[in-house]
């Protein structure tokens, strides 16, 4: 097995992949043999395979290619095991969101968690915004692993877990009997193309795009 072969996977089209493209760059200036992976097929024999806002189940032979099979989580662990753990957070109103790294396991989010760190959030990003924060914190999370994995020690999760579920396009629907202020968080989280706010009024539905307004007050 290749000391220092590293493979980055993402097998769909996720707002995450230029961060995983950006990872494996960074680990080739450090000299490791890393590359990316569209498919998990594609994954190589070697030290590490990141698996990084993957959707589809791996197999055990596709595990067992590698020493190491971590994934990222936004959540407490074993507290919030699931699908999109950072926006359901950020609905809850959170601003500290708690991010993982951890080995994959054959249960969900089950694994032995590596590395905790949190997210700061100041409560006005938007979908973006708080993406790229996720994004460069997935990263970082990678980058300790590979530049202190002799030290790190593996913990197991231990009580009870709770579960999100997946967000689904209703998850986006606004009710126009409540203020903006009310349900701002959900249009924190809301993807502008591919989940976008929306509401219905006497059978018409109507959606929603949001943006942060530029100029004086307006952001940057």
């Amino acid at each position: 097995m290749e000391s220092n072969s590293i493979t980055v996977l993402v097998d769909n089209d996720s707002w995450i992949i230029p961060y995983a493209r950006k990872l494996v760059e960074i680990l080739r200036e450090k000299g490791l043999d890393a590359a990316f992976a569209d498919s998990a097929d594609r994954v190589r024999v070697g030290w590490i395979n990141f698996m990084l806002g993957c959707t589809r189940i791996v197999s055990d032979d596709v595990l067992l290619r590698n020493q190491h099979n971590l994934v990222v989580h936004e959540s407490e662990l074993p507290e919030g095991r699931g699908f999109a753990p950072m926006a359901w957070q950020i609905l809850e109103g959170k601003r500290q969101i708690p991010i993982c790294l951890l080995e994959a396991s054959g249960a969900v989010d089950a694994g032995d968690v590596w590395i905790r760190d949190v997210i700061e959030l100041n409560g006005a990003e938007l979908c973006d915004e708080w993406r790229t924060l996720q994004g460069e914190k997935t990263v970082q999370l990678c980058l300790r692993f590979v530049n202190e994995y002799k030290a790190l020690i593996p913990v197991k999760q231990e009580g009870a877990p709770s579960w999100y579920s997946r967000r689904r396009p209703a998850d986006s629907r606004l009710n126009i009997d409540k203020s903006v202020r009310d349900q701002f968080n959900l249009l924190r989280i809301v993807d502008n193309e591919r989940y976008p706010a929306y509401f219905e009024i006497d059978g018409q539905v109507y959606t929603l795009q949001i943006f942060k307004a530029r100029g004086e007050n307006g952001g940057a």
